[in-house]
């Protein structure tokens, strides 16, 4: 299929599905994280703070199936295991980078925005 024959408006359409890992949110802190370079699953887990060991590890492996991410075991004992961004996993990074700058910079007038409207709003 070509660029064209994709929509993620279309409900069976495999870019949605692209669309929804690219935007969950472990998804982008952890390609966030990864920006400086290979990291260990313990370092990558301590820079996402709230992710759980198992949804690190989902998100890990399916970036890694989008090629997004590569996975690196060293044969070493223990076995040392490093993750990188792929280039595919760089160029989405300068996707994500200005929504990232976007959400701090705007969070607190949003912040605003919520309080203004619970005051409004019965719960």
């Amino acid at each position: 299929m070509s660029a064209l024959e994709y929509s993620p408006y279309a409900a069976d359409c495999p870019s949605r599905q692209l669309l929804d890992r690219i935007g969950d949110r472990w998804s982008v802190l952890t390609i966030g994280s990864l920006v400086d370079g290979p990291q260990r699953y313990s370092t990558l887990a301590a820079r996402v703070q709230g992710v759980s060991q198992k949804m690190l590890a989902q998100t890990l492996r399916a970036l890694e199936r989008d090629g997004l991410v590569t996975r690196t075991v060293f044969p070493e004992i223990p076995p040392r295991v490093e993750y990188e961004l792929t280039e595919r996993g760089r160029s989405l990074r300068t996707v994500l980078a200005p929504l990232e700058d976007w959400a701090t910079d705007h969070m607190a007038d949003v912040q605003e925005s919520r309080d203004e409207y619970d005051a409004r709003t019965p719960h």
